[in-house]
């Protein structure tokens, strides 16, 4: 898999299908600064995520980034996409100040971001269109 800067245009068809269940993907942010990746298997994409400059809710003072917009093809996934992606976007906010990483993780992939050094903060809640999230974090 080669994995590179995209932009999130090349990304939301698979964003729309894997993350929205078919809705408008166009995320809160996409029109703003951030580094996006994609995940290509030859001429395909199979995975995708971003990162940004986002300040954690519970520390607004500390140097953050936020993981947004993770997403596997259904045919890729255990084949170390996620892990792949999540590397390069880590060392991307590492070479550009570090701090801390924070996302909204959907329950499923909470094993896949602890996996990564990921901990949970704070209680699940349920997201009315895309299920069940907690927040998840780690200093970089």
């Amino acid at each position: 898999m080669i994995v590179r800067p995209v932009t999130p245009a090349e990304t939301a068809e698979l964003r729309r299908a894997v993350l929205r269940g078919g809705r408008p993907v166009l995320l809160p942010g996409d029109d703003e600064p951030a580094f996006h990746v994609g995940g290509y298997d030859g001429e395909v994409l199979v995975g995708t995520g971003n990162v940004r400059r986002e300040p954690a809710p519970w520390a607004p003072e500390q140097p953050a980034w936020r993981l947004r917009g993770m997403a596997t093809a259904p045919a890729a996934r255990g084949c170390g996409v996620g892990a792949q992606l999540l590397a390069a976007l880590l060392a991307h906010c590492r070479e550009h100040g570090g701090g801390l990483l924070w996302c909204h993780a959907r329950t499923p992939a909470q094993r896949f971001y602890e996996r990564a050094g990921l901990q949970t903060r704070g209680q699940p809640w349920e997201d009315p269109e895309i299920g069940p999230h907690v927040i998840m974090w780690r200093e970089l």
